[in-house]
């Protein structure tokens, strides 16, 4: 059973997830608040498979958790939730390793189908992780399979889950163009419902982590009205 927590800091809309989560078999556990949500990551006895994050919750929003549990080395699966539809609102949650975000109010049956696509990505991206899969090169650094990293020299940065299989894929592909709807198939799944966007902006921390090591970050290169190529 995949374990699910859900931070919200509206208690109708946090019974109202935890029911309908509830009811599609999941395992949830609710937090009131972002400093209630850290208490439960932290404290569990199990990790669970995604948390699901308001944006705009007391003590610590949604941006602040999703923050901490990357900069811990956490590669748990993580939905925003907000209502917040800017552009610019969903780019910042991206940067900070979400994986997907879901603006307010949104169906029951998206939600549902984002949740079991997240959960499927996660699923997986284990996979390679219980085999100890080899490290690989990437644009001047290694990528760590075993422990999600990318790494040269001293320098070390975590990688979320969709970096990590971004990274794989390019590698896979050495200077062959990908399309941008290839690339969202491969990594996020056939039933994906997000916008290329969401892929550009996963693509771009992935360059600025390869600088942050000191690799070759312009060997990944936009193809215009294409997709990427890494060379």
């Amino acid at each position: 059973m995949k374990r699910i927590l859900v931070a919200e800091d509206d208690a109708d809309i946090r019974e109202t997830l935890k029911d309908l989560l509830s009811g599609e078999g999941y395992a949830v556990e609710t937090a009131s608040d972002g400093v209630a949500a850290i208490s439960a990551w932290k404290g569990v006895s199990e990790p669970f498979d995604l948390v699901v994050l308001d944006v705009m919750m007391p003590g610590k929003s949604g941006y602040d958790v999703c923050r901490e549990m990357r900069a811990a080395g956490s590669n748990v699966a993580v939905l925003m939730l907000s209502a917040k539809s800017e552009e610019i609102d969903k780019v910042i949650g991206l940067e900070l390793g979400a994986d997907d975000y879901v603006t307010k109010p949104f169906g029951v049956r998206e939600l549902l189908a984002r949740v079991a696509a997240a959960l499927r990505r996660a699923g997986q991206s284990a996979a390679p992780k219980a085999q100890a899969a080899a490290d690989f090169e990437f644009c001047g650094a290694t990528a760590s399979v075993r422990h999600y990293r990318l790494e040269k020299g001293r320098l070390s940065v975590p990688l979320t889950e969709i970096e990590m299989k971004l990274a794989s894929l390019f590698a896979a592909h050495p200077g062959e163009v990908l399309a941008r709807d290839r690339m969202l198939n491969e990594v996020w799944g056939v039933s994906y419902l997000g916008t290329t966007r969401t892929l550009d902006q996963h693509v771009a921390n992935l360059r600025r982590k390869v600088g942050e090591v000191g690799g070759e970050a312009s060997a990944v290169r936009t193809v215009h009205g294409v997709g990427y190529c890494c060379e």
